[in-house]
């Protein structure tokens, strides 16, 4: 029998699961350091499912499950702070 390649982290896992799921956890499990929205410090931790608090300022925002902003989050703000003439453009169309 040959052996295999483990998977790192995921190795735990064994046969189970799936190669796809396996490399999600493995991205996820790789991201240990976050930025503070308010201080630019990477002191950000998870407290909750979707709840981040920075340890340094104490600051609390709301995020994703795994990580502190989504791809969805940055396009909404990405909108939310576009100037005010490309606000005016998209309402007349």
């Amino acid at each position: 029998m040959a052996k295999t390649k483990k998977a790192k982290s995921t190795a735990r896992y064994g046969p189970r699961y799936g190669k796809g799921i396996k490399e999600r956890v493995k991205k996820v499990e790789k991201q240990k350091k976050f930025k503070c929205p308010q201080c630019e410090r990477t002191s950000v931790k998870r407290k909750s499912y979707g709840v981040w608090e920075c340890s340094k300022c104490g600051t609390k925002f709301a995020g994703g499950a795994y990580i502190p902003q989504t791809d969805v989050g940055k396009t909404a703000a990405r909108i939310i702070n576009a100037p005010e003439k490309d606000k005016e453009e998209e309402t007349k169309e």
